[in-house]
């Protein structure tokens, strides 16, 4: 009786043993998995979100360069991922372009058409318009860049000075485009 004591016990031990491993396994799983989609979430960006950044994009475009050739376009958006991967100037596409900020009681907006009631301008030139969009679906969802504007985080118009002593990098149509880099 002693030795089917004995070997009832040492099943059941080996019973434990056994689920116990399947358990830390399981367990182990799971965590990474969770932990795999955690940072998947975190660097996921939903259809609408996408449609919303697009918008914001297009607008930005229409309103700053509607004007301008295809490469001026470009760089207008260009320049505006550039300031949404530094981070200083606003979270996201639309955090970039509505950005303002207040500086000696004065409102300064990233750009110009947001703080003349732009928001809810509606596109004139509906050519042009088309034309806004087509270069931020380039842009933002195919990585279409200007290897030049690499380093651009900023612009304006030829016909004004602001003496910003930053580095010039081109003109393209009315726009002369700067970086911060020396």
């Amino acid at each position: 009786m002693d030795i089917a004591r004995t070997s009832k016990a040492v099943k059941i031990l080996g019973f434990v043993a056994v689920a116990l491993s399947v358990y830390a396994v399981t367990a182990n799983r799971l965590d990474n998995l969770r932990n795999a989609n955690q940072a998947a979430r975190q660097g996921f960006i939903s259809a609408e979100d996408r449609t919303q950044q697009l918008a914001c994009l297009t607008k930005n475009i229409y309103n700053e360069a509607a004007f301008e050739p295809f490469e001026g376009k470009v760089a207008v958006a260009q320049v505006t991922l550039n300031r949404v991967e530094d981070g200083r100037f606003g979270k996201g596409v639309c955090g970039v372009v509505y950005a303002k900020n207040v500086i000696y009681e004065r409102v300064i907006c990233q750009f110009s058409w947001t703080c003349i009631g732009g928001i809810s301008l509606k596109p004139v030139a509906q050519a042009h318009y088309k034309e806004s969009e087509e270069v931020a679906k380039k842009v933002l969802l195919e990585g279409f860049r200007l290897p030049s504007m690499k380093d651009a985080m900023y612009y304006h118009a030829d016909y004004v000075n602001p003496q910003w002593g930053k580095p010039k990098i081109t003109k393209i149509g009315r726009h002369i485009f700067y970086s911060e880099k020396i």
